[in-house]
């Protein structure tokens, strides 16, 4: 059976195969613009936010655009806290793990971006901390699903060795039910995901965030007393 930890290497490869698939079903490219989306006003009946631009893609949704752009700041605290590792500490496997989290997430915050781009999507940074939202005429930065806040972030960067493993595996378990649950309210709103890239996408974030997730519990329980 294939290891957890190297799983990273097929999400990178998929993450570059999906980008040429992008780029390959391109017709126009819209400008590059900054922010985030509005989510559907309501998720049961997505509005079409591009019109069909070829004959070989599908409308994509106002649900798509939200999920696609939640997932940048989503995958940048990821990057960020995994960075980590090195500089506070950490045990070498758990190294390994963040090293390959790094590699993996930065991929597919470019293959986020390249699927706004193509659509004439606002286009958050990579580096994006928040999800900026626009209602009622008003901006507003939110944290999506599983991200850590302000606190829980000076927390984390304040801990050396073993207390920052335990702090970080807790904070990325959290971190990957989040995504899990973007995917589950993407997949629950009708006419949602039918792009190819979006669906692909999506499905492999909550298999392979399954995946890590119990990798990271078993090597958490090392870690706690009277852990194997």
């Amino acid at each position: 059976m294939k290891s957890p930890v190297t799983r990273f290497s097929r999400v990178g490869t998929l993450a570059v195969s999906l980008v040429v698939v992008a780029a390959c079903s391109r017709a126009t490219q819209g400008p590059r613009l900054v922010g985030a989306p509005l989510p559907p006003s309501d998720p049961g009946v997505p509005s079409v936010t591009n019109p069909m631009i070829d004959g070989n893609r599908y409308p994509h949704t106002a649900a798509d655009t939200y999920f696609m752009a939640g997932m940048i700041p989503h995958h940048a605290q990821a990057v960020l806290i995994a960075g980590w590792a090195k500089s506070h500490g950490a045990r070498a496997d758990i190294q390994r793990l963040c090293e390959r989290i790094v590699v993996a997430q930065r991929d597919e915050i470019a293959l986020i971006q390249q699927w706004l781009l193509d659509r004439a999507e606002p286009v958050p940074a990579a580096d994006a901390t928040h999800h900026r939202m626009t209602m009622d005429g008003m901006a507003h930065d939110m944290l999506m699903p599983g991200m850590l806040n302000e606190g829980e972030l000076r927390a984390l960067d304040r801990a050396r060795g073993p207390e920052f493993d335990r702090l970080f595996l807790m904070a990325m378990i959290k971190h990957h039910e989040g995504a899990i649950t973007m995917v589950d309210q993407l997949f629950a709103t009708a006419g949602a995901a039918q792009d190819d890239i979006v669906f692909k996408f999506a499905n492999d974030v909550s298999a392979d965030q399954t995946t890590e997730i119990d990798f990271m519990q078993k090597m958490l329980a090392e870690l706690m007393p009277g852990g194997a």
